[in-house]
């Protein structure tokens, strides 16, 4: 039985001969048909992932060189396209589409000897807060099937948590990635917009989308951050700097300065028994060399509102493709206007239909300059006031999530409800900063949570370099 506990360790048994790439993926094969009630996986493909971990095998008994990924098995949200595999996001209208390319973050992977075991379940076309909108049925979390694994990335989350692949690759548009890692125990990472190539990526909100990574540990997301970070002349809004794990050595013993937004942790929908851990856990940093800084916010309630209002906009602008003409599903009818009509009405679920009409009424004129136009300028603000915030800090503390995993059904009759679930998330896309979730406690209700910490745009070192300091104080208190 192999025990995966991080990819330098696996890469060890590898190369003493304690395990081989094809051990690796026939038991994850096996683990995922034993646990194909979470309904993670929507397709393993298992005759080619073992093929590939032969050939890796063999390639590394030869001794020749070996990737950085080398033998390590991932799995891909349903938005991530791999080339002739489909990619449905989701969603019945894509649901016979097959990729005629690979996305760039596939592209990495493979060329640093990655195992790509299957495509993931996520909330359609990765709208959704709990995984309660999958067209191919709920994802359930492995800590407890009666909640929620968090969305959208959900399918991704649960893969790691259950030990179903060794990482996983998701897409976090307002927290998709970091939520529900928080939900499910394990360490969720959004880089810089820009860090990581969208192309390949199907576009949810592009000015918000970034693809993120799903693992056990802080230098795993780090390792995997520097495969797939980089330029790529397919994105023109990628930087064109790389990521190296490495340079966080460097800041192994710095004296960090972290800032915290006291309203954020007093907030009225904040859980009280995940914010007395969390404003206890900030309590004991100053015993371990962290400077805390407490910063005036008086904008958290304007972030949820600017959010929505301009991820629905792009929403209908990018899913206005899929009308039944070019690919994708189709519902035939005479004439062009009925044709596009049945075909999203009848291959497209309830909550992307609510997005794309909310997105269309806020750009359809008399409406724009009242919706659209303000919510710019709250994020123009925000941009402001995070550039300000990170001249007196290294980092940042949030919360994750307002509450813990919650029961199926429990928000999914108030979209309102639902959309402030994402109230301490959104903010990291709305500036596009990196963030990542961390998980450090459990709740007394059984489940998981953690804290979220976020850093100045492009610097993901100082950001992992001070995740993994609070994950080893967090050991250490609880020794």
């Amino acid at each position: 039985m192999l025990n995966f506990h991080s990819i330098k360790d696996y890469q060890i048994l590898l190369a003493n001969g304690e395990t081989s790439c094809v051990e690796a993926v026939s038991f994850y094969i096996d683990n995922i048909k034993k646990n194909q009630h979470l309904n993670a996986f929507l397709e393993v493909y298992e005759t080619e992932a073992l093929e590939r971990a032969s050939l890796l095998d063999a390639a590394r008994n030869s001794n020749q060189k070996t990737g950085k990924l080398h033998g390590v098995i991932v799995g891909l949200k349903d938005v991530i396209c791999h080339k002739d595999h489909v990619a449905s996001a989701g969603s019945r209208i894509l649901e016979n589409f097959h990729s005629v390319y690979n996305a760039t973050v596939v592209e990495k992977l493979l060329a640093e000897d990655a195992i790509i075991i299957g495509r993931q379940n996520c909330d359609e076309f990765a709208m959704g807060s709990s995984n309660e909108n999958s067209a191919y049925g709920n994802v359930l979390n492995a800590a407890d099937n009666s909640k929620v694994p968090g969305g959208s990335s959900g399918g991704s989350a649960v893969s790691v948590q259950a030990n179903l692949c060794m990482i996983s690759l998701g897409s976090d548009t307002g927290g998709s990635v970091r939520q529900p890692a928080d939900f499910c125990g394990i360490v969720g990472l959004k880089p810089s917009y820009g860090r990581v190539s969208r192309f390949g990526l199907i576009a949810y909100a592009s000015s918000f989308d970034q693809i993120g990574i799903f693992t056990k540990t802080i230098a795993d997301a780090a390792l995997v951050l520097e495969v797939i970070s980089g330029s790529d002349e397919y994105d023109s809004t990628n930087t064109t700097s790389n990521f190296y794990y490495e340079r966080n050595l460097s800041l192994s013993d710095k004296k960090f300065r972290v800032g915290y937004f006291p309203t954020t942790f007093n907030h009225e929908s904040l859980d009280r028994e995940i914010g007395v851990k969390q404003k206890d856990f900030i309590d004991h940093l100053f015993k371990n060399d962290i400077e805390i800084l407490p910063i005036d916010f008086d904008l958290l309630d304007y972030i949820v509102p600017a959010y929505y209002i301009l991820t629905t906009a792009e929403a209908s602008s990018n899913l206005s493709r899929y009308d039944g003409l070019k690919y994708g599903a189709s519902q035939q009818a005479t004439q062009l206007d009925d044709q596009i009509i049945s075909t999203r009405s009848n291959f497209l679920g309830k909550e992307v239909k609510r997005r794309i009409m909310l997105g269309t009424f806020v750009l359809s004129e008399g409406y724009y300059d009242a919706y659209v136009t303000q919510a710019q300028k709250v994020r123009n603000i925000l941009l402001q006031k995070i550039q300000s915030v990170f001249r007196q800090v290294d980092a940042i503390i949030f919360p994750v999530s307002p509450t813990t995993a919650f029961k199926f059904g429990e928000k999914s009759n108030d979209p309102i409800e639902m959309f402030l679930a994402d109230i301490y998330t959104v903010f990291a896309n709305l500036t596009g900063i990196p963030a990542i979730s961390i998980p450090l406690f459990k709740h007394s209700n059984g489940m998981p949570f953690g804290i979220q910490v976020m850093a100045s745009h492009l610097n993901e070192l100082t950001l992992l370099a001070l995740s993994e300091k609070l994950m080893a104080i967090n050991k250490q208190l609880n020794n």
